[in-house]
């Protein structure tokens, strides 16, 4: 018997089983996807170390998976094709049983679609009244998941206001959206993160004429940077002046990461949003920074995140000012993390600045950014002290 257990990179999250992809006595091949696991930030497969028969299953749908725990067995002296042969004998199964087997699986690759529902999509459909057929999967093959039915339920295409559902009926309106597990579980966070940690927030105003100005001679030499690049790079050099913003409360200390792991938020639309990381931004060029913050924000928009993608942050960033919002305090923390970093949204303002000895008006980008901090870890000259760097890092952007 080989074990499959939960992978270990699970840091600051819960994770839960959203859906097993292979039921006991399947055959399976090495990396076939067995389990789908699910956390507030990103929803991955298992696969299987090796190939064999599903022998038995340790953790059912909704249960708690920590990271090391058992999820199942596969038996490896069954071949694939005893499976099958078992699976093609009727005789020794109950007429329920085989009304109930699930579908065959086409091969990868020959264009089929997957028909077998997991038993979690399975309930989910009959608890909302859904026909998966109606639904697009987005799955392997064309599989139905659960976050399909989830955003299914969601976009109300698919259960209408006074349709029954199976069990505990329940009334949907059109503007009704069910939770996700994804949106209790963030929901779960914040509450915890602002019980736990006394927030206080410090604003800041900061010029961008002279990061505007670089970032549009980068693109004349062929080199396409986001703002968020330069913020990025300007938090992690600011961090020289107040170490504890890159720290953490512990029971007996503050403890200060030897290295700035930068979160980005990336919003998702309806599904909420992810704080995909750019590890050790502080020794990453600018560069470096953009090209990874493109891989990143494109695998999270895809649903193509891992794991490891989304823990080790030590810092976030919250680029509100995208959508349109000027000010947004407090911003709340991530868990285990000692501040957060708001930018605006950059627009036009006017303002006051000495030029040659006199008083000018003049038109600059400008941007509100917020420095949320937990309180417990941070005071408020630590915190200024490192909004004022932030902000006198960007205004002085060198142009060379």
């Amino acid at each position: 018997m080989i074990e499959v257990r939960v992978p270990d990179e699970q840091e600051g999250t819960k994770a839960v089983i959203r859906a097993w992809l292979k039921q006991v006595g399947d055959a399976v091949a090495e990396n076939d996807p067995l389990v789908e696991l699910e956390t507030d930030k990103v929803t991955q497969e298992v696969p299987a170390p090796c190939a064999g028969v599903l022998a038995e299953i340790l953790l059912q749908t909704d249960a708690e998976a920590v990271p090391g725990a058992l999820l199942a067995k596969i038996d490896i002296s069954r071949s694939p094709a005893q499976a099958g042969a078992q699976e093609a004998k009727p005789s020794s199964r109950s007429s329920e049983a085989v009304a109930a087997a699930p579908g065959p699986r086409p091969a990868p690759g020959n264009g089929a679609t997957e028909t077998r529902l997991s038993p979690s999509v399975r309930r989910a459909c009959q608890q909302n009244g859904i026909d998966p057929a109606r639904i697009a999967g987005t799955g392997r093959n064309g599989r139905v998941t659960r976050e399909d039915v989830d955003h299914a339920v969601a976009s109300a295409t698919t259960v209408s206001a006074g349709e029954p559902t199976m069990g505990q009926p329940r009334q949907f309106s059109p503007q009704d959206i069910p939770h996700d597990r994804m949106r209790r579980t963030i929901a779960e966070n914040m509450a915890r993160a602002v019980s736990e940690a006394p927030h206080v927030t410090a604003l800041f105003e900061a010029d961008f004429s002279a990061v505007a100005a670089h970032k549009a001679a980068m693109a004349a030499r062929g080199t396409k940077l986001s703002y968020t690049a330069y913020i990025v790079k300007a938090a992690a050099e600011a961090m020289a002046v107040a170490p504890a913003i890159n720290g953490r409360w512990e029971a007996d200390r503050i403890a200060i990461s030897p290295t700035i792991d930068i979160g980005v938020g990336t919003a998702l639309g309806e599904k909420g949003l992810v704080v995909p990381v750019v590890k050790d931004a502080g020794a990453l060029t600018l560069d470096e920074i953009g090209a990874k913050l493109d891989h990143l924000t494109g695998c999270a928009r895809e649903g193509k995140l891992e794991r490891s993608d989304v823990s080790g942050g030590t810092f976030t960033i919250s680029n509100h000012g995208v959508s349109g919002s000027l000010l947004a305090a407090p911003i709340i923390l991530h868990q285990g993390q000692a501040a957060i970093l708001g930018i605006g949204k950059l627009e036009k303002r006017v303002v006051v600045r000495e030029l040659a000895g006199q008083d000018a008006i003049l038109i600059r980008p400008m941007a509100y950014v917020t420095l949320t901090i937990d309180h417990r870890v941070v005071d408020g000259h630590q915190t200024n002290a490192w909004l004022t760097r932030f902000v006198e890092i960007l205004e002085n952007w060198p142009q060379n």
